[in-house]
């Protein structure tokens, strides 16, 4: 996986990850910890891995009752939809994180399937970004167990090359009132098919 975040190469292995009845590719680093996650799938919300278009939309995004995504998906060139979300740690040891998250905008994500076994995913994407700091009730009351937890799961991140608890939301951070926009651009990613 190659991608250029805000004008910065990232480079990484791929890795196909299933969390509950979701399938994604996934690609993480450690020092500093990033996470950047695609899933695909249908227009009914399920998982979907084949080659085509993917219309990329926002994970919140109620996109049955958008008309304009509706518009562009009954437009017949879309296999499905697509979402992506970006973490990088900006503050040693997962104190701080820079978040990334797609919404509707017309892009789109372009899956093929090689001859030689694998597929090959193309993209360009403008991800909406948020800043989240760990709440200080969180390190306070956490202490060293919350420490020793952060180092345990940067560890086996690091180990497995799988993301382990990196995503802020909900994990006793808060989301800051400052927003940017992360551009992920000249996006590739190289996957063994089913694997």
């Amino acid at each position: 996986m190659s991608v250029m975040v805000n004008d910065k190469e990232y480079k990484t292995e791929p890795r196909r990850i299933k969390i509950g009845a979701y399938g994604y590719i996934t690609g993480n680093a450690i020092s500093p910890d990033i996470s950047l996650r695609i899933w695909l799938g249908s227009f009914n919300g399920q998982d979907l891995n084949e080659p085509g278009k993917y219309l990329v939309i926002g994970e919140d995004e109620n996109y049955k009752k958008s008309d304009s995504i509706n518009a562009a998906y009954l437009s017949g060139n879309y296999k499905g939809i697509a979402y992506v979300k970006y973490v990088e740690e900006t503050k040693a040891p997962r104190m701080e994180y820079h978040v990334g998250e797609s919404k509707y905008n017309g892009e789109t994500i372009e899956v093929i399937n090689g001859t030689d076994d694998f597929q090959y995913v193309s993209f360009n994407v403008t991800l909406e970004g948020s800043f989240w700091k760990e709440k200080t009730s969180a390190t306070a009351f956490g202490g060293l167990n919350r420490l020793t937890n952060k180092l345990q799961d940067k560890a086996v991140t690091g180990a497995t090359g799988f993301e382990q608890n990196i995503d802020p939301e909900g994990a006793g951070y808060k989301k800051q009132a400052t927003l940017d926009t992360i551009k992920l651009t000249e996006g590739k990613v190289r996957i063994k098919i089913g694997g």
